[in-house]
């Protein structure tokens, strides 16, 4: 989180959807990566719209901030893990 108070490119949405990614990573015990559906991370991070919640995810990992690996399978989770960073 400190380095996310330094940069000026991420926003509430952002915070809030990396929080629930952290979430559901530690209730994997950090088993990295993780599958994750995103109707499940947008109703724990508050984003309703699906257009904010992929430009959301795709921001986070072209900022350095989680690895993500979309799936277009309905039925087989996304993956994601974060990053480490200072």
């Amino acid at each position: 989180m400190n380095l996310v108070k330094e940069d000026p490119r991420i926003g509430p949405s952002h915070i809030s959807l990396y929080l629930a990614i952290v979430n559901c990573c530690n209730e994997h015990e950090l088993q990295l990566p993780v599958s994750i559906f995103s109707r499940d991370l947008m109703k724990q991070a508050k984003i309703s719209a699906c257009g904010t919640y992929h430009k959301c995810m795709r921001e986070l990992k072209d900022y350095g901030y989680i690895q993500y690996i979309p799936s277009y399978n309905p039925v087989v989770g996304s993956l994601v893990g974060l990053t480490c960073s200072e």
